[in-house]
């Protein structure tokens, strides 16, 4: 689907690939509509893009909660008027610590953002979608959807089950004017890794061997795979490796991951 003249709703747009989505859907003549918890970081968003005035608008909410994602349709829909697509991209990954010392509460908030934030936005947007003469759903999993990553267990299992979730979804919509893309970036320069206490890059060369894609570089292969209505885009060589190398050997794949993450675990 070309993004020219259409409206997407990104969520996690304040800040890393969100921001930078916003920014690629806005220079390809789309309309964004930005949605993140915290109004300041979406707002600036709009600022840096201020030479498509118009063409963008910024929401605050937290996906996590059900009502709060709820009401953004008639936000959305009173602002621009239509909706032609969503691009899933609010994450969180959790504290690197093996799954027997994470709290219930770390656990709940990684379940709630990664997989049902994505779960209620669909489950929101999808009726005006369906709608349209043509639309589009990308899911924003991850590489460590797919392959086991210690210290980010919790984390793997939403992405897993969102990747799922996604699969099953495009299923379902076969034969409606809606496509669906289920999105794995491996390692990637955002502030989601900064923010669990590590260093991103010391997080690329550990669990790669190469460099973070730079987020900008990272929603260009997105937002391509999108127009070109691709099931499954996968950012960055690491992800793409370790896709072919799982598919060949699950274990041989998960004790490549295991022997560079292992190193960053609390003894």
């Amino acid at each position: 689907m070309r993004v020219l003249d259409k409206v997407f709703v990104v969520t996690g747009a304040g800040s890393g690939i969100g921001r930078e989505l916003s920014h690629c859907l806005l220079s390809r003549g789309a309309h964004v509509a930005g949605v993140d918890l915290d109004p300041t970081s979406v707002q600036t968003t709009g600022e840096l893009a201020s030479q498509h005035a118009g063409q963008f608008a910024a929401f605050a909410a937290d996906v996590s909660q059900r009502a709060a994602v709820e009401a953004l349709p008639e936000q959305v829909l009173a602002h621009f008027g239509r909706v032609d697509g969503i691009i899933n991209n609010a994450g969180i990954i959790q504290p690197f610590r093996r799954l027997n010392d994470l709290e219930y509460s770390i656990i709940e908030r990684v379940l709630n953002v990664n997989l049902f934030g994505t779960l209620f936005t669909i489950k929101a947007f999808l009726p005006h979608l369906l709608r349209r003469p043509e639309a589009h759903i990308a899911n924003v999993s991850s590489m460590g959807g797919f392959v086991p990553v210690p210290g980010q267990t919790m984390y793997g299992a939403a992405k897993a089950a969102l990747k799922l979730m996604t699969e099953g979804l495009a299923a379902e919509l076969d034969g409606t004017k809606v496509r669906v893309s289920v999105v794995f970036p491996g390692a990637v320069a955002t502030n989601i890794v900064a923010n669990s206490g590590l260093d991103v890059r010391q997080l690329a060369n550990r669990s790669s061997g190469s460099k973070a894609m730079p987020a900008s570089a990272a929603a260009e292969i997105i937002v391509r795979g999108i127009e070109r209505d691709a099931a499954r885009i996968f950012v960055g060589k690491d992800a793409a490796f370790m896709d072919k190398l799982y598919r060949l050997s699950p274990s041989c794949a998960a004790r490549a991951i295991a022997s560079r993450m292992r190193a960053l675990l609390p003894a």
